[in-house]
């Protein structure tokens, strides 16, 4: 009996640590009790080694690129911040005589809507548009150009509407009609990377930005043909 007794005291005892929620030095709170109702460990938080989301978020900011548009020269007056694209400046700024990228690469235009004479902008600061870009203060739109890892491929035509002789590439090239013998570019189909297609051999003139797309009339889009091409590579960044 004495030892029946002691058994059952035993047992009242540890429902009763059980039901107060005792923890003692180093007991975890959360452990299975004797009755044998178990709770599972709650996943880490953001704060512990094993979850990476704050890293990689961090790292996709990174990534992302940034630019501060200044109405006046030498990066003075109100200024606008764009860290992605922007259809419509004018809301914003009345003008723009100079401008900063601290991060990635974009494309700027005199025109509302990614429309116009564009140029491209890498990181760096440009303290007088007019002198440095050859552009004057009718900065209207801009378009942030993604980093690219991967491979380049392009397919370019002779004429309007993928017609004519067509080229396949995949690094730059300075002069069309010296690497290929075509008189002309008028169109072209990207699959893989960001191009900038030049009016003017050896990455020379007016040029246009080229996403993954098809394009079937350079006319169309700036009126000029195309005489070279560059691949935008991560050395841009």
């Amino acid at each position: 009996m004495p030892n029946t007794q002691c058994l059952f005291y035993g047992v009242l005892l540890a429902q009763a640590l059980c039901t107060k929620g005792f923890s003692g030095s180093g007991a975890i709170k959360s452990s299975s009790c004797s009755t044998g109702n178990t709770q599972q460990q709650q996943p880490a938080t953001s704060n512990e080694p094993g979850n990476q989301s704050g890293n990689m978020t961090s790292s996709s900011m990174n990534m992302m690129g940034r630019v501060v548009f200044y109405e006046d020269k030498n990066f003075q007056g109100r200024s606008y911040e764009c860290s992605s694209d922007c259809a419509d400046m004018s809301s914003y700024l009345s003008r723009c005589h100079s401008c900063r990228v601290e991060r990635g690469c974009f494309m700027v235009y005199d025109r509302t809507n990614f429309m116009g004479n564009q140029y491209f902008l890498r990181r760096g600061e440009y303290s007088d548009n007019m002198s440095i870009m050859g552009m004057s203060d009718c900065i209207r739109s801009c378009r942030m150009i993604p980093m690219h890892r991967g491979s380049y491929r392009m397919k370019i035509y002779e004429r309007e509407n993928f017609g004519g002789q067509s080229h396949e590439l995949m690094d730059d090239c300075d002069n069309v009609m010296e690497r290929f013998r075509m008189s002309n570019c008028m169109s072209c189909q990207v699959m893989d990377g960001h191009w900038l297609m030049y009016e003017q051999p050896n990455y020379r003139g007016r040029m246009m930005y080229m996403k993954p797309g098809e394009y079937k009339n350079f006319m169309n889009m700036g009126n000029m043909r195309v005489m070279s091409m560059k691949r935008i590579m991560d050395s841009n960044y």
